[in-house]
């Protein structure tokens, strides 16, 4: 991806790295919005929004970092803007959708308790503040480095390594209790 990036003058190769960074990325940057937003639908369009900015600002793409931790950090700005914005405070939305499906009735009873176990822990990374959540989804789901969490959240080595363990003490507390 990094070496498509070289040349990003003409609007058919920005149409081909934009195309890729889908490809690529589509998944992944769609959940880490619904992570912010923790809305399927709220998310879809954000991630939409995402790749529209991604593509506007391929020509400030320098090459410093990896193409996917600046295509995160676009991303993570965009939902701290989000859920700041006068939008996300005064409108209510009233499509929620459960994102958790049970399995059909024939599983074995391993698989549903632990999908049991995954619900809860998700809900309870959900119900985390979101400077929390973000250093949890961005180690352990898009299993990033301390420095490169750093790097996407704008923060400290420090900083990153306090929250996570914060972040771990209290999911800690909400599973048990």
């Amino acid at each position: 991806m990094e070496n498509m990036l070289v040349d990003v003058t003409s609007a058919e190769s920005k149409e081909h790295i934009l195309n890729e960074a889908m490809n690529e990325y589509g998944q992944d940057l769609l959940q880490l919005v619904y992570s912010y937003v923790n809305h399927t639908s709220v998310a879809e369009d954000l991630t939409q929004d995402i790749f529209v900015k991604c593509y506007n600002a391929l020509h400030t793409y320098n090459g410093k970092s990896k193409f996917k931790t600046w295509l995160w950090r676009i991303a993570i700005n965009h939902c701290k803007d989000f859920l700041k914005s006068w939008y996300n405070n005064k409108v209510i939305t009233t499509d929620e959708e459960s994102s958790f499906h049970r399995t059909e009735v024939d599983v074995v009873e391993h698989e549903v308790i632990q999908k049991e176990d995954d619900e809860n822990l998700i809900h309870a990374i959900m119900q985390l503040e979101i400077k929390y959540r973000e250093v949890i989804y961005l180690f352990y789901y898009e299993e990033l480095s301390i420095k490169e969490i750093a790097l996407v959240t704008e923060v400290s080595d420090n900083t990153v390594k306090t929250r996570m363990r914060r972040a771990k003490e209290l999911l800690k507390i909400r599973l048990e209790g």
